[in-house]
């Protein structure tokens, strides 16, 4: 009796134990299933959507990525948590806008993600035809710590929604601090929108115009 419970234990309950815990490891530090909350990052990704968040990956501009809004945006609404959006400026880089264009330390940056009224009428409608981080930084609106800056500072990001019309992003509140952020998102090969995939998966290969 004594030996079938061994057996019993070895063959069935030790296995499912130790895949239990891979699983909770691989989600807790290497990749977990997340679901977009909004609109801000349409028409890239849809609300509700599933997606994969890869939290093992160095961030770079152009990556889409997820973090605690409550420590970000003093106007967080009441239970909401995390903010997905777009990197466009990195710890040390400037970013600006004019007439429909993004600008990161002086270049050009690849924006055919998103369609021109969101460049254009989406950006300008709450900052105007032309922007700084200086200028953006002024208000009163974002965090203490941020204002006033000229650059992106160290260990922060600037984040913008590709929905940028109704997306609540860095212009309003700032910067986003890296110990804040959870993970980059990943469209999973099973989705079958390729636009989709290439926008959010590979644009920071793409990132600058040339």
């Amino acid at each position: 009796m004594q030996n079938k419970f061994v057996i019993f234990l070895k063959e069935w309950v030790l296995p499912v134990l130790v895949a239990f815990v891979v699983m909770l490891l691989v989600r807790t530090f290497l990749f977990a299933f997340v679901r977009v909350n909004g609109p801000s990052m349409m028409p890239n990704l849809q609300n509700n959507e599933l997606v994969l968040l890869d939290k093992i990956t160095k961030y770079q501009r152009g990556d889409v990525i997820v973090f605690d809004a409550r420590h970000e945006d003093p106007q967080v609404k009441p239970g909401e948590k995390d903010y997905v959006k777009r990197i466009i400026g990195k710890p040390g880089d400037t970013v600006s806008y004019k007439n429909s264009n993004l600008y990161v330390n002086g270049r050009v940056i690849n924006q055919n993600y998103i369609d021109i009224n969101e460049r254009t009428l989406g950006t300008e409608m709450s900052f105007g035809n032309q922007w700084t981080l200086k200028t953006l930084s002024s208000a009163d609106t974002w965090q203490k710590q941020d204002r006033n800056q000229e650059k992106v500072p160290a260990g922060k990001y600037f984040v913008m929604g590709d929905h940028r019309s109704v997306s609540n992003d860095g212009r309003y509140f700032g910067f986003v601090d890296a110990k804040h952020i959870s993970g980059k998102v990943i469209v999973p090969f099973w989705n079958s929108d390729k636009t989709a995939k290439k926008n959010i998966n590979q644009q920071r290969k793409v990132f600058f115009d040339n």
